[in-house]
């Protein structure tokens, strides 16, 4: 692992300390008798500053964007109330897709014997993001997909994309959501052949491959494009043990390097992709 990767690595961790740090410091009481505190001793506890964190991350509900052929998330009140004892008391259940709304594609999910979600450990979980943006390409053509020219022209203005790197490609299709017919290109149940939006071509996809990236995100249903009939993107960079980001929400609110991502997915034992929570912390 390089050692800027580590710093970062370290960094982030220090961050989730910290804000373990406050929590515990809100909730603590009083000194032991006897602790003096010294004069000029500060009581205030170490904060982390929100401005530098950003949700990466659509809410789970109704309108969820999902694979014209998955499952949808469904969300069901169990009890919601005032309970036989007279306090208040509510629970609900959940189903889902593995792959809907801002998930993790594993490994696994195009890569034989390659890793599931609760396999990839989370050192690769946490790492700096690299952002491609491709946004002006994809505004005038719906089936645009990344290039190994795009990513040439950003190792031209930002140096080597590192391995062990998070990719992220932003393009611009977040502002559809969560209009299924904007953002698929097609509302229609069971639906996959009237697919429109971006996603990221072979050869893009085999140079990331050979930058040793842990990771590929990008604010579209999928990393391959919509008209796709391979899924050739998720075979190379699944069959590398590159995990994939679907749905990542607010790619703008990041600069194109010196962010961390932080992604975590619901540990699904053997999960081919799983649901996931992705913060970035600004520098």
């Amino acid at each position: 692992m390089h050692h800027t990767h580590k710093l970062l690595l370290a960094f982030a961790a220090a961050v989730l300390v910290a804000g373990v740090v406050l929590l515990w410091n809100q909730t603590s009481h009083a000194p032991e008798p006897g602790v003096v505190k010294a004069p000029n001793q500060s009581t205030e506890s170490p904060k982390i500053d929100e401005a530098k964190l950003v949700d990466l991350t659509y809410p789970f509900d109704d309108k969820t964007v999902y694979w014209p052929t998955a499952k949808p998330f469904e969300w069901q009140k169990e009890s919601w109330g005032k309970s036989a004892g007279g306090y208040w008391y509510t629970a609900a259940r959940y189903s889902a897709s593995e792959h809907g709304g801002t998930h993790l594609d594993a490994p696994i999910h195009f890569g034989e014997g390659k890793q599931a979600a609760d396999e990839i450990p989370l050192t690769r979980l946490v790492g700096p993001a690299i952002v491609i943006d491709i946004a002006a390409a994809c505004s005038g053509n719906a089936d645009y997909q990344l290039s190994a020219a795009d990513i040439a022209a950003w190792e031209t203005a930002h140096g080597k994309i590192p391995g062990e790197s998070i990719v992220l490609v932003r393009t611009g299709w977040g502002k559809f959501w969560p209009d299924k017919k904007k953002y698929l290109g097609t509302d229609a149940p069971g639906d996959t052949a009237n697919l429109h939006f971006p996603g990221i071509s072979r050869e893009a996809a085999e140079l990331l491959a050979q930058r040793k990236i842990e990771a590929i995100g990008i604010d579209t249903a999928s990393i391959d494009h919509g008209q796709t009939k391979d899924f050739i993107t998720h075979q190379v960079l699944n069959g590398a043990n590159v995990y994939g980001l679907e749905n990542v929400a607010n790619l703008d609110r990041l600069p194109a390097k010196g962010a961390t991502l932080i992604a975590l997915p619901m540990k699904i034992k053997g999960g081919t992709g799983a649901p996931a929570r992705i913060v970035a912390l600004l520098p």
